[in-house]
């Protein structure tokens, strides 16, 4: 039997506001888009008494045995979901501790290919409740298109044509998640409460901001100086941290300008990550 192909891209928080904490976890409102940047998924079924999952590519040195896909085939097996086992193939384009949602989006798509394969039957209540057990972001996956993300968890997608330039930019260190919302101290005003298109305007976004960026920024000095490099970049729209980092994002109106930032950045930070990439 042949490989299904299936992309798993990049999740990117334009802005991100912290509006308060319900028992142990953040109340988070959040801009949400996808990157044409993509980890590569191959799944096919096999003859085994148990799934395989491998990782390859650069980005999956880091990645252990206990991971989302692995979280995600666990929860199927325990509810006796899905028939047969798979094999399951996961190029890492994506790199990992960056706030770009690699694994959870992995867990996402998978996911998806069963349900939209029929190969598992369930609803759309019970596909919520996997991906929470596995992780918060996993639900954004499930959508994979422009979103708002409300404090309540209720979520509002949109089509939107007009794509945005993006230069991503990740330092060779990592950002531990529990360890940047562990120095959350203070709450943002809500702001997203009204769904409309034009939130996702480049001149309405750049003056958002991602509440957990200053935390970040203050842990590492290096992300800091990253920052005010990509700042002074020529004709940037605005520079944004995602997530919990540590990839910080320069959003540009036109490809060119974008392409001619990438060669400044790869010759002032020779040893970090850097990617052009677009909105999809």
């Amino acid at each position: 039997m042949s490989y299904f192909k299936i992309k798993s891209h990049a999740k990117i928080n334009l802005a991100l506001n912290i509006v308060g904490k319900a028992y142990s976890l953040h109340k988070i409102e959040s801009i949400v888009s996808f990157l044409d940047l993509h980890d590569e998924i191959l799944i096919k079924k096999i003859d085994n008494r148990k799934h395989k999952v491998k990782f390859i590519g650069k980005f999956s040195k880091s990645i252990n045995s206990k991971n989302t896909i692995s979280k995600l085939l666990e929860i199927i097996n325990k509810k006796k979901l899905l028939r047969n086992k798979y094999e399951i193939i996961i190029k890492k384009n994506i790199p990992t501790e960056a706030g770009l949602g690699g694994g959870s989006m992995n867990a996402a798509n998978v996911l998806n290919f069963f349900v939209k394969k029929k190969l598992i039957k369930t609803n759309k209540k019970e596909i919520i409740k996997i991906s929470n057990s596995i992780g918060s972001d996993v639900i954004l996956g499930i959508y994979s298109k422009n979103l708002i993300l409300r404090s309540n968890k209720s979520i509002k997608t949109f089509s939107i044509k007009k794509k945005i330039h993006t230069l991503v930019v990740k330092p060779n260190f990592g950002c531990s998640t529990n360890k940047i919302f562990s120095k959350v101290k203070n709450f943002s005003n809500s702001r997203f409460n009204f769904y409309s298109k034009r939130i996702f305007n480049i001149e309405y976004l750049k003056y958002l901001k991602n509440d957990l960026e200053p935390i970040a920024l203050k842990k590492y000095s290096k992300l800091n100086s990253l920052k005010n490099f990509l700042k002074k970049l020529s004709n940037n729209e605005f520079v944004r941290m995602t997530g919990s980092g540590s990839a910080i994002i320069v959003y540009f109106k036109t490809i060119k300008n974008c392409k001619d930032a990438e060669k400044k950045v790869k010759k002032q930070f020779r040893n970090y990550w850097c990617k052009t990439s677009k909105t999809i």
